[in-house]
């Protein structure tokens, strides 16, 4: 098959009926939000997958850290004194007092505050998690909870990429709406005397 006069290849024809310039009637801006829409699509195609993937990395060396460093922890005190119990109907949700209770520690025996369910008795044995050298601290991230973390952190960094150049799709338009404005209505005072007869 010849490749016809002056129009190069059918394949070539096609590629440049899809070229956006082929209106002799495009303006600069037009090229331009054009050339923005095209930038901006790449930096979504290729963005998404790497911004994903930094996000979960970053989460799972965090979760990582953060279940080394609770390695070591381990529950075991035991309290000194009665939780009080509260006045009047136990059916609702009441704040755990906060006890005083001791506990064994690389250190020797350590004493604190620790909050317990109401009208727990002195002596009892309370699940509280203390870290390697014996303070109190909170319940140890789970293998779980990591997953989660990257999870989320995964999904949630390709969506605000997808916001931010929404925004900057949305500035560049209002940018090029006003310069087309402009443009036209400089045509517009070229144009208007030839069309009204006015100087």
């Amino acid at each position: 098959m010849e490749p016809q006069a002056g129009g190069g290849t059918p394949l070539a024809m096609r590629a440049r009926r899809l070229w956006p310039d082929r209106n002799p009637l495009r303006r600069a801006a037009d090229r331009a939000e054009f050339a923005v829409a095209a930038l901006l699509l790449v930096a979504y195609l290729a963005g998404v997958p790497l911004t994903a993937l930094a996000a979960a990395r970053r989460a799972a060396a965090s979760g990582l850290r953060t279940e080394r460093a609770q390695a070591g922890w381990h529950q075991v005190p035991v309290l000194l004194h009665d939780a009080p119990t509260p006045a009047g109907s136990l059916s609702f949700p009441v704040p755990w007092p906060p006890v005083l209770a001791r506990w064994a520690s690389p250190a020797g025996p350590r004493t604190g505050l620790v909050d317990v369910r109401p009208g727990t008795r002195a002596g009892s044995a309370v699940e509280v998690w203390i870290d390697r050298p014996g303070g109190l601290t909170g319940v140890p991230v789970e293998a779980a909870d990591v997953a989660r973390r990257v999870l989320v952190a995964a999904l949630a960094a390709p969506v605000a990429l997808s916001v931010m150049l929404l925004v900057l799709w949305a500035y560049a338009g209002i940018f090029l709406d006003w310069h087309r404005m402009a443009a036209w209505d400089a045509d517009w005072a070229v144009t208007e005397p030839q069309w009204t007869g006015r100087p």
